[in-house]
Order: C-alpha cells, then sequence, then structure tokens
C-alpha cells in the first residue's frame, strides 16, 4: 500500500510541478518566435529582434569585441560570430583591428546602424510601454516588479552549473531530513 501512496504522491507532486513548468514553456516558446520574427523598426531594414538587440549593444559599446558582447548575452562566441557577420553584411557595423595587436577586432556601428539603433530604441518604447499598460490592466505594478525579479533570479538559477544545483539540492534534501 505504501508503494500505491508514493506513487499517487510523485503523480500528484509532477502534474503540479508541470502545470507551473507549461507555463513557463508555453511563455519561452512564443517569446522564441517572437525574437525571431524579422520586421522593420522604422528605417526599411528588415531584422529580427536578435540582430538589432546586438547592434544596439554594439552602439551603446563603441568598440567591443565578439567575446564581450558574447559574454554579455551568454551566447557562444560562434553564434555572436554569425550574427555579427549578418550585420557587417549589412554595411550596419564594421570592425577595425586594434593598433598594435591584429588580433583583436572591435567593433563599432555604421550610420546606417546608427539610424536602426536609434529606431529599434522607439520602437521598443512604444512596444514595452504597451505591454507595461497592458499587463497592468491585470497586475498592479509591484507584482509586475515581482514577475521580473523572479525572471531574474529564474535566470540566474539556469546559469548556475550543475554542481552547484547538486550541492543546493543535497542541502534541500539534508533539510528535510532533519
Amino acid at each position: 500500500m505504501k508503494d500505491t501512496e508514493n506513487v499517487i504522491q510523485t503523480n500528484a507532486k509532477y502534474h503540479e510541478l508541470d502545470a507551473k513548468a507549461n507555463i513557463i514553456y508555453k511563455f519561452v516558446m512564443n517569446y522564441n518566435d517572437y525574437i525571431k520574427t524579422a520586421r522593420d523598426y522604422g528605417t526599411g531594414e528588415i531584422i529580427n529582434m536578435v540582430e538589432v538587440h546586438t547592434l544596439t549593444v554594439i552602439e551603446e559599446n563603441p568598440g567591443i569585441t565578439v567575446t564581450e558582447v558574447a559574454l554579455e548575452w551568454n551566447r557562444t562566441k560562434s553564434a555572436v560570430s554569425k550574427i555579427i557577420t549578418k550585420l557587417e553584411k549589412r554595411s550596419l557595423i564594421i570592425r577595425k583591428k586594434e593598433a598594435g595587436n591584429a588580433k583583436n577586432e572591435h567593433l563599432y556601428v555604421t550610420d546606417k546602424g546608427k539610424l536602426l539603433s536609434k529606431a529599434h530604441k522607439d520602437y521598443d518604447i512604444k512596444e514595452l510601454t504597451w505591454a507595461d499598460k497592458t499587463l497592468r490592466k491585470s497586475f498592479t505594478p509591484e507584482e509586475i516588479n515581482l514577475f521580473y525579479k523572479v525572471m531574474q533570479k529564474y535566470t540566474e538559477v539556469l546559469d548556475m552549473p550543475d554542481i552547484e544545483k547538486k550541492e543546493v539540492e543535497v542541502v534541500k534534501h539534508k533539510l528535510k531530513l532533519s
């Protein structure tokens, strides 16, 4: 009988956690589609969110390197290099070698890139203001801020090395036994 009770408890716990996880999965899938959709930010240039945000990081940090962009966005240098190459082919950025060190390439936006970055910022202000206004119809500002704090902490949890996660789990398990 004890095994049957354990199975029932395990299934109940699974379904409880799965229902919460599905909310996150649906959000991530929808947001993933959203950020990959190419759009015109107001300059006639059709570009997706990942590319335009990368452009804006470069615009706000003249001389940044591919490695620094990768660290900023928690992406591999290879993934960022592909985006940088696309931006360069579209004449939105240029690469410059460091004087005395031909190995390091620094990234700068072109005039065309500056215009697009500014248009992107204007677009985001409108879009994010609309999203905030829409959320405020259902939630208080405090609840919305709490959501962002939870998202930040969840991101930190996902960034934890597996060994740290396991150590946290061991401590939690020991606390349950106490």
